[in-house]
């Protein structure tokens, strides 16, 4: 049985919902409280047991290869001044056995392609995608942790969704198919966008995906779709033809940070769950009800 040890982060956007903040700063170093999305999706693979992490970056995303990257100079200066709690937080940005590669995605021609400019560095094995954007809080195993577990059973490709009201199909790639198991499913249909009356249920694709390695020649023939871009929604499609797909409805919450308000209420949820600013925070929110 083959196990996921590679997951894929495709982090070339633009980010232009967030100018000017992203102008010279990846979207997805914005931190929720103190910690950037990027290094929240890259611990929930961690702890999926996953152990290369590839990064497609775009021109003007050096700033996430910099928070992997060791630090040499913060390092010996917190060692100096023996802040070792603080030294600690920073050698864990990358824990000991986990390899980051990066690869430059030179053209921003959507999901679908970024995924395929990982080609080379998965190989012939199956892999996780997981979009940053999209932060996902658990209580007990994350979303990747549940999609492993569901991988290891059925050995198919696994789309993590979420129920939606039908009135934002058209923000989502939508699935349908018949129950396996409580929260899982075969996938019999899958749509990228899709207006309100073409849906064909309310579960939404979110940015976690377990792929085998046939999607790579399966979207090497896919053509441009939605917005002009090759979309991994379209290349999932044409891969059931020919694999079974499953679908998994993901135990957690999910914060759209991809948009303000859903990064805001992520902020405010993951502050109130700060071991050092809960309390303070939380009476400060109760005063500002009064």
């Amino acid at each position: 049985m083959t196990t996921i040890r590679k997951a894929v982060f495709p982090v070339a956007g633009l980010g232009t919902r967030f100018l000017p903040a992203t102008k010279a700063v990846a979207k997805e170093m914005l931190a929720i409280v103190d910690k950037p999305l990027i290094q929240y999706a890259a611990e929930e693979a961690e702890k999926a047991g996953i152990d290369t992490l590839i990064f497609v970056v775009g021109r003007t995303k050096n700033s996430i290869i910099d928070h992997f990257d060791k630090a040499y100079e913060l390092e010996t200066e917190l060692a100096i001044r023996n802040k070792d709690a603080l030294l600690q937080i920073v050698k864990d940005t990358v824990p000991e056995g986990v390899n980051c590669v990066f690869i430059r995605q030179s053209e921003a021609l959507g999901l679908g392609h970024a995924v395929l400019c990982a080609e080379a560095a998965v190989g012939n094995e199956p892999f996780a995608v997981i979009l940053p954007d999209d932060l996902i809080d658990n209580e007990g195993d994350n979303c990747m942790q549940q999609m492993v577990a569901v991988y290891d059973k059925h050995q198919g490709s696994v789309i993590g969704t979420q129920t939606v009201d039908m009135s934002e199909s058209d923000k989502y790639g939508m699935v349908a198919g018949p129950k396996v198991e409580d929260r899982v499913a075969m996938v019999d249909e899958i749509i990228e966008k899709p207006e309100p009356a073409e849906a064909p249920s309310d579960q939404a694709v979110v940015g976690r995906y377990i792929l085998t390695p046939a999607i790579f020649d399966v979207l090497k023939t896919t053509e441009r779709g939605a917005g002009g871009e090759i979309q991994l929604t379209d290349g999932i499609a044409a891969l059931r033809k020919t694999e079974e797909i499953f679908s998994y409805s993901f135990e957690g919450t999910r914060y759209d940070c991809g948009s303000k308000i859903g990064y805001l209420q992520a902020t405010v949820e993951f502050a109130l769950k700060h071991d050092e600013l809960a309390d303070e925070f939380g009476n400060y929110l109760r005063q500002l009800e009064v």
